[in-house]
Order: structure tokens, then C-alpha cells, then sequence
């Protein structure tokens, strides 16, 4: 096998053990603390901690295993989501993928 070869089947296979990894990685790691049961017009939803910044979020995807009627707050995940809206100075995601840690 030549050099030229042997490269690009390295290089080959590295990319799809890495392509592997990613499709299991999650975008952030986060906290659900709670329902927002203040009384305003953009308030409502679920509160989620991801780094040091505090979002809103008003459903879950329908393949999540969370619910969050009966679970015990706070809860550890693991999620990716995209910004939604601002309203009223209330930052809302969509979140298309969540998981508990």
C-alpha cells in the first residue's frame, strides 16, 4: 500500500470516528429549575440554566423522556436549542433535543 494511501485511509477513518462522537454530543449542559409561575404577559414556561445565562422555554420535544408535571426540580440535562424570541426582556429558546444527565 502506498504512503498516499495509507494517509488518506487514516485520515478517512478519523473523520468518521469523530463524525461518530458528534452525533451523541449534545450543544450545552444545563439545569431545568423550574416552572415561571410569575403573572405577565411574556411570562410562563420553564425556567433552563445553561452556563451562567437564565432562558425560558415553553415545550419539550415530543421525544423527550422528561416530564415536567411529575419530575422533582432542578433537573440536570444535556440539550441543544437555538434563541426563540426576546419578550419583555425574557430570553425564549426552542429546544430540539434534551436528555437528563
Amino acid at each position: 500500500m502506498s504512503i498516499k494511501r495509507t494517509i488518506f485511509s487514516f485520515v478517512v477513518l478519523a473523520g468518521m470516528i469523530a463524525s461518530c462522537e458528534n452525533e451523541d454530543s449534545f450543544q450545552s449542559a444545563g439545569v431545568i429549575t423550574g416552572p415561571d409561575i410569575r403573572e405577565c404577559i411574556c411570562c410562563g414556561g420553564y425556567f433552563v440554566e445553561i452556563e451562567d445565562t437564565t432562558y425560558s422555554f415553553d415545550v419539550l420535544p415530543s421525544s423527550s423522556k422528561i416530564d415536567l408535571t411529575t419530575d422533582t426540580f432542578p433537573i440536570n440535562v444535556n440539550l441543544d436549542w437555538s434563541y426563540d424570541k426576546n419578550c419583555g426582556g425574557i430570553q425564549y429558546i426552542d429546544i430540539s433535543r434534551i436528555e437528563k444527565q
